[in-house]
């Protein structure tokens, strides 16, 4: 997940959610979400580590609270990262967790709006964007910029999703969540989010060889990972804040009673989507 700001999208994760709205709930549901989906970025990351050399220099792309940046910083402990984000509080969040897991003298960070002047970086061998492309204003500029910055027989890896996961099941709670997930859609829509795109034809037009596309539908049922109770409330809890002035008093009240009531249920599970494009320069 990422995080974006009206049409000034330099990094990813929120979906739809202001600059100014991130704070410690977005930086939680980020941290919450790589925690939970373990399985998932585990695989992920073990297909980017088999697709450079043994000592790469990468770059994260909308890097937010540095989830990818310190997973691949595990996986390839020869590995050295540049983080990129235009959100100085995530960068900061980014760094503190990054030092605390020992990786500080092999990452650096770099503070820049994709949209406005792409950086200075040094030449990488993979660059990693996970639910950052779909904010840009003009992915194409950034496909271009991106192939100038990778080495020859370099990598890019994008991963995107189509939203929010979903948790409830009885049939009042997940007629709720499609409520709210249609909702949210129309407020990408009207941002000019690039959700649903196909990233294998835009690295295509971008000069760029496509050798491997995956989707992955998640779904996990009880028993839960242990953080997966507060994951559907934090979530449930931005969906509410962001929806605030679009939904029905019944709905926000019922969005409310859920994010209070979620400890202990036993018919929660968690369902997500993401797909995910590797594109090499050749």
């Amino acid at each position: 997940m990422a995080h974006g700001h009206g049409h000034k999208h330099g990094h990813g994760h929120d979906h739809g959610h202001g600059h100014q709205q991130h704070g410690n709930g977005m930086a939680q549901m980020l941290d919450l979400d790589a925690e939970v989906l373990r399985d998932y970025y585990s695989e992920v990351i073990g297909w980017a580590g088999s697709l450079v050399p043994d000592s790469p220099h990468i770059i994260d792309l909308g890097a937010g609270t540095g989830t990818g940046t310190i997973a691949l910083a595990r996986h390839l402990p020869a590995a050295s990262l540049t983080a990129v984000d235009m959100d100085e509080e995530m960068l900061a969040h980014l760094r503190r967790r990054v030092a605390e897991a020992g990786f500080g003298d092999r990452v650096g960070t770099v503070r820049a709006d994709l949209d406005d002047e792409f950086p200075e970086l040094r030449p990488a061998d993979l660059v990693w964007a996970s639910a950052s492309m779909h904010h840009l204003a003009d992915p194409a500029r950034t496909l271009a910029r991106v192939r100038d910055v990778l080495r020859p027989g370099g990598v890019f890896m994008i991963t995107e999703l189509e939203g929010f996961p979903r948790f409830l099941t009885e049939t009042a709670g997940a007629a709720l969540e499609e409520r709210c997930h249609a909702e949210l859609a129309r407020l990408r829509l009207e941002a000019g989010m690039h959700m649903g795109e196909d990233w294998g034809a835009r690295l295509k037009a971008a000069g760029f060889e496509v050798e491997g596309e995956r989707h992955f539908d998640i779904e996990l049922r009880q028993p839960l990972p242990p953080q997966a109770a507060r994951y559907a409330q934090v979530t449930l809890q931005r969906t509410r804040e962001r929806l605030a002035d679009r939904l029905s008093a019944d709905d926000l009240a019922a969005l409310t009673t859920y994010t209070e009531n979620l400890d202990g249920r036993e018919d929660l599970t968690v369902r997500a989507t993401r797909d995910v494009w590797i594109g090499r320069r050749r």
